[in-house]
């Protein structure tokens, strides 16, 4: 019995190394694929090492825009960002590797995973802290950035329109070198300019004589114009009493000529008023006119008909339009459409008056 326990447990210890030893090659397998693998993580420091080559090959003082600086911030936070996703993949792998390989492996206890969640838990509260901070940087970039941008662009609009005024002062201060030197002034002398002076000393004393003489006429002037002012007045004057004079006298000889014509036509009227019984005349209206006739009927000697013939025209005109007879004693019968058809045609008002009367006449 002991023999075959013996002999069990040798087997095992045989079946168990050569475990190992499979486990062992695969491990090296690994490690050698590993070692020979291009991994990201293999590229990144060089990767890193031409990002921040091309970083500090950018000059610094150079002027950029805030869209162009945001870029490049946003770039660079995103190439962060996979390269540290890369690391702790890799690192967690390597750890897992490590962990799996090794023999003698630590125990990881309930405690070693609090630890680390606490630990998680503390770098997190940092983490969202930074981010917060740098979440409140970013919106205070986002929102100066259009302003500084504004800034920045009118800035330069001004630096290129000072640096074009620069340039155009410059040239036409050479344009003003070079005309002095093609055309210098000519230089004036002392006895020249005693000379001018002389002149002008000269012109301003007839000046000064023609001015005494220009005033001494101006009050001459001054005076014969009062003169002439005083006079126009008194003819003025006398001007009006003329009129008033002449005005007079014409009214004085048109008295009698006015009296001799006013008789003479009120005599005619009051004659032709009773050659014609014409008893009253009234304008009604513009376009309106009533003649009011006393007749004596030849019947009755004694007795008399008043009889109003209303006359109307076209309004603006002087066309006659109606005959109408009317009176407060009763009128007769009479047809005196064909009389007042043909002579309203014919526009003769006073031959349909005569020829109404003759019709009243000898009707009645």
């Amino acid at each position: 019995m002991p023999s075959a326990t013996l002999a069990t447990g040798l087997k095992r210890n045989s079946i168990d190394r050569a475990e190992s030893d499979v486990n062992i090659q695969k491990a090296n397998s690994l490690s050698d694929s590993f070692e020979k693998a291009s991994l990201h993580i293999l590229q990144a420091p060089t990767l890193f090492q031409h990002k921040v080559t091309e970083f500090h090959d950018h000059d610094p003082s150079a002027p950029k825009l805030p869209a162009d600086i945001s870029n490049d911030v946003a770039a660079q936070v995103s190439f962060l960002r996979k390269l540290k996703f890369h690391y702790l993949e890799q690192n967690a792998k390597d750890k897992y590797i490590k962990t799996i390989v090794n023999d003698d492996a630590p125990i990881i206890t309930v405690d070693d995973n609090e630890v680390l969640r606490r630990k998680n838990e503390s770098k997190k509260a940092r983490l969202k802290v930074a981010k917060d901070r740098l979440a409140e940087q970013h919106l205070d970039i986002k929102t100066i950035a259009p302003q500084v941008e504004k800034s920045y662009t009118k800035a330069r609009d001004l630096v290129t329109e000072a640096q074009t005024l620069v340039q155009q002062i410059l040239d036409t201060s050479l344009s003003l070198s070079r005309l002095r030197a093609a055309h210098p002034h000519p230089r004036v002398t002392i006895s020249s300019a005693n000379a001018t002076l002389d002149a002008q000393t000269e012109i301003m004393a007839s000046l000064d004589t023609q001015l005494s003489d220009i005033n001494s006429q101006v009050e001459h002037v001054k005076l014969s114009v009062q003169e002439s002012a005083r006079e126009v007045e008194r003819l003025r004057v006398d001007r009006s009493e003329s009129e008033k004079e002449i005005l007079r006298h014409k009214a004085e000889e048109e008295d009698g000529r006015v009296l001799g014509l006013y008789d003479w036509y009120t005599a005619s009227l009051s004659l032709h008023r009773s050659l014609a019984s014409l008893q009253a005349m009234q304008c009604v209206a513009e376009n309106e006119l009533e003649l009011t006739y006393m007749m004596t009927p030849l019947s009755n000697p004694l007795s008399n008909l008043t009889v109003t013939i209303t006359l109307l025209f076209l309004p603006n005109t002087q066309e006659l339009a109606e005959v109408h007879l009317s009176g407060p004693d009763p009128v007769p019968n009479i047809d005196i459409q064909d009389v007042v058809g043909s002579h309203v045609q014919a526009n003769d008002v006073p031959g349909l008056v005569r020829s109404l009367l003759a019709r009243l006449r000898a009707t009645l």
